[in-house]
């Protein structure tokens, strides 16, 4: 672990020994002990004597030589956000592709290849029935219709253990599909927003407790980091306090509620962030249509 800064998961705990701890662990409101340790790189973990309690501590460290310490994961930021690109687009893509090439010879520009339309499965097969059923002409759903979907859908699915999703988690869902401001998702949408939440149902299942009915929220900074987010200690507590229930565990509604937040606000920050610098500069006006809308 030497020279990292990252969360430190339950195998290192379970397989590395510690080099120094307190001689008795108690409940009292004061233990003290001093420990002397060879030169090298140290974890320190301050714990409370029942989980999840707040306390203070203080660590005084004496040294020959300079010494540095640091809070583990205080870098935030996400893996590479892929743009949303629906088969509309890309037969536009393709339009503006078919353009260039017949601007080609004067220009000269390379010459790009045709986006392929991409085929159904069986599944967004099955997906288009009951889409149609429930859309009706207009072919698009808003937040209590794919609520409704989403319950059929959620019912073919034995493996994700839930009622459904709440209708706030489904006005979420919304707005980060929603490409093109209508509040409403066409099929192309919401068969993006399905297979999302596929992918964060497998991350979800791998640390789900109880047949995948609920994840701890000391998991659930394992579970957002295979997700591609990376975030602090603030915002891991801020997760647990927003989405947690009284014992600490999360839901799937709320599991999925909180990465659908946590896509959709990365991607907003990212659409500002133009020189990449990781600032954003925003009026009162732009900030609340981003924090409404979310």
């Amino acid at each position: 672990m030497r020279g990292k800064n990252q969360h430190l998961q339950k195998d290192f705990f379970l397989y590395t020994a510690s080099k120094a701890k307190c001689k008795t662990y108690i409940n009292l409101r004061e233990v003290t002990e001093r420990f002397r340790l060879p030169p090298g790189e140290y974890v320190i973990i301050p714990t409370t004597f029942e989980a999840h309690q707040e306390g203070e501590f203080i660590l005084r460290v004496f040294s020959e030589k300079r010494s540095t310490s640091e809070e583990a994961e205080t870098s935030i930021g996400s893996d590479q956000i892929q743009p949303i690109v629906f088969v509309s687009d890309r037969a536009r893509a393709n339009k503006e592709i078919e353009h260039d090439g017949i601007q080609g010879e004067k220009k000269r520009k390379p010459k790009r290849k045709l986006l392929e339309p991409e085929e159904e499965t069986e599944e967004e097969k099955q997906f288009r029935a009951i889409y149609q059923q429930i859309a009706g002409e207009d072919m698009q759903i808003c937040a209590n219709e794919l609520k409704t979907i989403m319950k059929n859908v959620l019912a073919k699915h034995s493996e994700i253990k839930t009622e459904g999703f709440s209708l706030e988690t489904c006005r979420s869902m919304i707005a980060l599909m929603d490409t093109d401001g209508t509040g409403k998702l066409n099929l192309q949408e919401f068969k993006h927003l399905w297979r999302k939440i596929k992918e964060w149902q497998v991350i979800f299942r791998r640390y789900g407790k109880d047949k995948s009915c609920s994840i701890s929220s000391f998991d659930m900074r394992n579970a957002v980091n295979d997700a591609g987010f990376h975030l602090n200690k603030q915002l891991y507590d801020i997760i647990a306090m927003r989405y947690a229930d009284e014992h600490l565990n999360i839901d799937f509604d709320s599991y999925i509620c909180c990465f659908v937040r946590l896509e959709g606000m990365f991607r907003a920050f990212n659409a500002f962030d133009k020189d990449g610098d990781g600032v954003i500069k925003l009026n009162v006006l732009e900030w609340l249509q981003l924090t409404m809308y979310s």
